[in-house]
């Protein structure tokens, strides 16, 4: 089975390097979220959600 992410394969990538992989992708994230697929007790999407907070000036 493969896992990949914009292109980077984790097939064959034991539980610690997908752990990893997780909480780096957790770790960019400013506002946003990492959702985990999980199918038959087994991992195979990962999607990341990234969200650009743009702050209104005031007297505008």
């Amino acid at each position: 089975m493969a896992f990949e992410l914009n292109k980077i394969n984790l097939s064959g990538a034991n539980s610690q390097e997908i752990s990893s992989f997780i909480f780096e992708l957790v770790n960019q994230l400013k506002f946003g979220s990492v959702e985990i697929v999980v199918h038959d007790g087994r991992i195979v999407q990962i999607d990341k959600r990234e969200r650009f907070r743009v702050e209104a000036k005031q007297g505008n």
